[in-house]
């Protein structure tokens, strides 16, 4: 992390949402269900001469939730999942960085869901640096992380009469960013 006073080396970059993806796998009785969340922002603080000095914040628009099936959809939304009329956005915001080899980095950040915030380390890689074909430059990094959805609580879940649950706990969350540098 950087202080405002020592922010040199830092360059700005905003998530391109159009070339970025926020989706996310949970188990459904027997398969697995995928989703993704439409709407999401971001700012990267990003100092590419020591990674570890750079910074990430993350919205994303609860209510932006897609998963191909509209019932469902409205379900996630509701009170029993992510009540997005009273907690409207996701949010990650880095803490600290640390290498981990490589392109690899340890990005531990505050993430809140329904105003539960948990401190969690994402193991990112950084994709690397490069210019469009309209000569635009870009950022890129991927990351994928499993959270408990109880832990930030989205409890809602149906007995089944053979024993266990409809939804699974695990939700495993996968991320693919650009970013570009931002208009100042």
């Amino acid at each position: 992390m950087t202080t405002a006073t020592d922010t040199t080396t830092l360059a700005t970059y905003a998530v391109d949402a159009a070339h970025s993806e926020a989706a996310f796998t949970v188990r459904h009785l027997i398969t697995k269900v995928r989703g993704r969340f439409a709407e999401f922002e971001g700012t990267i603080h990003f100092d590419a001469a020591d990674p570890t000095r750079s910074d990430v914040a993350f919205t994303i628009k609860a209510a932006s939730i897609d998963t191909n099936q509209k019932d469902r959809d409205a379900h996630l939304r509701s009170a029993d999942f992510f009540e997005v009329e009273k907690y409207p956005t996701i949010t990650f915001r880095s803490t600290r960085i640390e290498a981990a080899g490589g392109e690899a980095y340890a990005v531990t950040g505050d993430f809140t869901i329904r105003d539960v915030t948990r401190s969690i380390t994402l193991p990112v890689t950084f994709l690397g640096k490069a210019k469009d074909p309209w000569g635009n430059e870009r950022i890129a990094f991927e990351a994928e992380y499993t959270v408990n959805r109880k832990d930030y609580g989205l409890m809602w879940n149906a007995a089944l009469e053979t024993g266990g649950f409809l939804v699974g706990d695990e939700v495993k969350i996968s991320l693919s960013v650009q970013a570009v540098p931002a208009q100042q």
